[in-house]
């Protein structure tokens, strides 16, 4: 199969998870030129450390305002092994664990570029093509209905107009809904049926339902197939829980479950290992206590030493599972800016690289009102330019930019993550910061 065609007082679940969805959506990299001219800078300052004056004075405001617990933010450059840290704080408040480039944090949604990375090496190998009918490998989605009106009645229904394929399910475009977005009935039946692809804390949190995941990615799978789409397939972009369901086609076409294919094809050989589904007891440590605001006021919602992330979830989640390190992360990163290779080593094919991080958006698709309008979006990830990354609902964000070979991430824990500006005004900071350097470095 191979590549085929390249054409305030309550806090609800939505609001908590959301930010996934707004951080992936809102503007993660929607207002940054990625051109090499706005990051163009002299080999002397790209050997060196160099200053971000506009981010340090924003990420350590926060933290000594006392906003958050910790905020930091990486930055590296090309296949330079070692990435700039700064900012600071603790993992919890009150305690005197520091964090750092080792410390662990929720990535939330910055697991949906991991899976779909994952998806692209299996397209690669020929295992899975990228217009390949999803029926073909999971038969319960030959038949879709949609619904007639966009979250309006889940009995209203009318046949969908083309197959699902596996770009739909890379970009967001396959028509599938998420608990998170939808607000209509359908919200409430996959809240029956379990289709709850993400977790938050083990304790009662005011406003958040107590639906539970169903067990298993395969019956994950077989519910959601039960479901009406809210959209027709290839229409429009619409964030979804696609890249759970890509879970799930990986585990067929690569016959290992899910989080072992990852583990054994990404995280092993490019050096990951810290990057988790369940963070293990003796990783407790270095785990950062997730927080949610209220009134600028971080309240602990899943401390680090209860955390639900010391359970073994239901099921992998591919778009919102994952506990990394920003060392970790770093390092994809870099494995990416190395169209598959890291420090000699091979870990995916540059074609598989380059066709995931471009825009793959099917012809057919409408952007026009959603969080990527005049933006691409390629396996799992925004594409602005030659630049490609995602957010994270607990106030993470990350992004690569082929042009300059820029490497630059955000990492904090927090909910939502629109409680607070940053994570929507990194990219913007990081822009500023590039202009007044490479203004000083020209002579400007």
């Amino acid at each position: 199969m191979a590549f085929r065609t390249f054409e305030e007082a309550n806090v609800s679940r939505r609001a908590l998870l959301r930010g996934g969805a707004l951080a992936g959506a809102g503007a993660m990299l929607a207002s940054m030129p990625m051109g090499r001219a706005a990051f163009a800078q002299t080999a002397e300052a790209r050997t060196g450390a160099m200053p971000w004056p506009g981010v340090t004075k924003e990420i350590t405001g926060y933290v000594a305002d006392g906003k958050v617990a910790n905020m930091i933010a990486t930055f590296g450059w090309g296949q330079q092994a070692e990435a700039q840290l700064i900012g600071g704080g603790r993992l919890t408040i009150g305690q005197p664990a520091v964090a750092g480039m080792d410390s662990l944090y929720r990535i939330y949604s910055m697991t949906k570029p991991i899976t779909g990375m994952a998806a692209m090496m299996l397209i690669d190998d020929g295992k899975l093509g990228l217009d390949q009918p999803l029926a073909e490998i999971l038969p319960a989605y030959a038949d879709m209905m949609v619904q007639k009106t966009y979250d309006g009645s889940i009995t209203d229904l009318v046949p969908a107009e083309r197959p699902i394929t596996i770009r739909h399910l890379l970009t967001h475009t396959a028509g599938l809904g998420y608990g998170i977005i939808q607000k209509g009935p359908i919200k409430g039946e996959y809240d029956r049926l379990g289709l709850v692809p993400g977790q938050v804390s083990r304790l009662p949190i005011p406003g958040i339902g107590r639906s539970k995941p169903v067990q298993g990615l395969a019956n994950f799978s077989d519910r959601l197939a039960q479901v009406p789409l809210v959209l027709q397939p290839g229409a429009k972009w619409s964030y979804s829980v696609s890249l759970d369901l890509l879970g799930r086609v990986i585990e067929v076409a690569s016959g290992q479950d899910f989080a072992t294919f990852l583990q054994d094809n990404i995280f092993t050989p490019a050096g990951m290992d810290s990057t988790y589904f369940t963070v293990p007891r003796s990783e407790v440590a270095r785990f950062t206590t997730n927080y949610g605001i209220l009134n600028n006021t971080p309240i602990p919602i899943d401390p680090a030493g209860a955390s639900i992330y010391l359970d073994e979830p239901a099921f992998p989640f591919g778009g919102a599972g994952l506990v990394s390190s920003p060392r970790d992360y770093d390092r994809f990163l870099r494995m990416l800016l190395g169209y598959g290779k890291i420090d000699g080593k091979q870990v995916m094919n540059e074609l598989a690289v380059r066709v995931g991080t471009r825009n793959i958006l099917p012809s057919t698709v409408q952007t026009k009102g959603t969080w990527i309008e005049g933006q691409g979006f390629g396996a799992g990830g925004r594409v602005t330019g030659k630049a490609y990354g995602w957010g994270g609902a607990a106030g993470t964000a990350a992004f690569v930019d082929f042009d300059s070979g820029l490497r630059a991430q955000l990492y904090s824990q927090y909910m939502p993550s629109e409680a607070y500006p940053i994570q929507n005004r990194f990219p913007d900071l990081v822009r500023a910061d590039l202009a007044a350097m490479t203004g000083a470095n020209t002579g400007e």
